[in-house]
């Protein structure tokens, strides 16, 4: 017998879902719907974006179609028609290949990119209407939070290496999916059980240089979500222990069961850790961003001719940073977004940083490496929650040295959201971007999900 249980008999992963229900059930707080769709809106026009300025949306769509994969869930803004995990797959990547998805900065994950498309593709085989998708986007972005500021993820020891967005997102993606599904409380348990018995997310694809595997690697965990919730409602039954079994997801990952302090957390019964999740500002990894800011800050100061630029780092930054060489002349879209050197280059050498700018021609800016190539790493910082400001020191031809603000600001107000999002769709060639936001940005009005998604083709 699974004995995964607390001191009153019930398991982590059922105490958790019953938390996640009973707040579905008692109706959300408004301001979290619409933030909630918000956020979804904003995937959207990124997944549009992705799509019509990419080569690796449609090799993903190719892929997941090979061998003539066919069905009744939609794939955002194209004419696809897959089965409901593939088209969680494809959809997840579309959100997460141009490096702009939403993010929360201290459990440093992606929540929507997992848990939107599982939320979709279940309101598609189900027939549920557009409310009961912002339910499951906002219940399985939450739990996608708690688990990542309960890992408290830095730059160093075995939890750095693992991508939290694809390890919690199999969980938030089948809470997301299961809210969608109208689950039991039961089905659910045994739907996280599932998940739990697919988590991966190794950190390797970020690690290395040339992989363009990095950009979809929450779609693996979206699919999962939607594969256990799946499986649950056909009569499986998983294990209850995911979390917190012998061989569950705290001993295994965490080499121990959570304390009372995480707990507490996970199971607190008032929190929204969700709304600390931020739209981001640029299309790149967020651990450049405020390398970006603290850039684009010197740049308006830069009268000379640099001829060193110091950047200091944390472990994490410092991920970003090694080996250098290859850093500062990627080969990859993928690998410049992920690349502190080149980032901060490339920040210092244009006014404009956006999808015009950050994408395959920025790989030739003779610019940007002739300013990468001036460019040193310290690893001096220390490694704390968040991303804290960034440090650069630009050292000019004439000896003087200016050194980069000591503040950034991460989040972007709502009608930045809406430029970013018209600005996404002008990128994919839709005319009716007004439309769209204000469509998405009444989900909850919406019937059918499905002719919310037919519109975006």
């Amino acid at each position: 017998m699974d004995n995964a249980v607390n001191s009153i008999g019930v398991s982590l992963s059922r105490s958790i879902a019953r938390l996640l229900l009973a707040r579905r059930d008692a109706g959300l707080p408004a301001e979290l719907r619409a933030k909630a769709r918000m956020h979804i809106a904003d995937a959207v026009g990124i997944s549009l974006a992705a799509l019509h300025t990419t080569t690796q949306g449609r090799e993903v769509i190719a892929g997941v179609s090979a061998g003539g994969a066919s069905g009744q869930c939609s794939v955002i803004g194209a004419s696809a028609k897959l089965p409901p995990s593939l088209a969680a797959f494809a959809n997840s990547s579309l959100i997460h290949i141009l490096d702009f998805d939403d993010i929360h900065d201290i459990a440093r994950l992606h929540p929507s990119s997992a848990t939107l498309p599982a939320a979709l593709a279940a309101a598609e085989l189900c027939g549920a209407p557009g409310a009961a998708v912002v339910d499951g986007v906002a219940l399985g972005n939450e739990l996608m939070c708690r688990l990542g500021l309960v890992w408290n993820p830095t730059g160093t020891g075995p939890v750095s290496d693992w991508f939290t967005t694809q390890l919690f997102g199999y969980m938030g993606a089948t809470i997301a999916a299961g809210v969608v599904l109208n689950m039991s409380e039961d089905q659910l348990v045994s739907a996280l059980g599932l998940a739990y018995m697919q988590a991966a997310g190794g950190k390797e694809a970020g690690f290395g240089v040339g992989a363009t595997a990095r950009a979809i690697y929450p779609a693996f965990a979206a699919m999962g979500g939607v594969h256990a919730c799946m499986l649950a409602r056909a009569g499986i039954v998983g294990p209850q222990g995911s979390l917190d079994g012998n061989a569950g997801l705290f001993r295994i990952l965490f080499g121990r069961q959570a304390d009372d302090q995480q707990l507490g957390t996970l199971l607190d019964q008032d929190a929204w850790l969700f709304r600390d999740t931020e739209i981001k500002p640029w299309p790149c990894c967020r651990l450049s961003h405020p390398y970006v800011a603290a850039a684009q800050a010197l740049r308006k100061q830069l009268n000379g001719e640099p001829v060193r630029i110091d950047v200091a780092v944390n472990a994490s930054a410092a991920k970003l940073c090694h080996p250098l060489a290859q850093r500062r002349r990627p080969q990859t879209l993928q690998d410049a977004k992920y690349s502190v050197p080149f980032m901060t280059a490339f920040a210092l050498s244009r006014d404009t940083l956006d999808l015009s700018t950050i994408n395959d021609s920025m790989l030739q800016d003779e610019q940007a490496h002739k300013l990468a190539d001036l460019v040193e790493i310290a690893e001096t910082l220390p490694d704390t929650p968040g991303h804290p400001p960034a440090e650069i020191v630009v050292t000019l031809s004439d000896g003087r040295k200016i050194a980069s603000p000591g503040n950034w600001q991460s989040a972007i107000p709502e009608e930045a959201v809406h430029r970013k999002f018209n600005a996404c769709l002008s990128h994919a060639g839709t005319q009716n971007a007004d439309q769209v936001w204000q469509r998405l940005n009444h989900l909850d009005a919406e019937l059918s999900v499905t002719a919310v998604l037919s519109s975006l083709h």
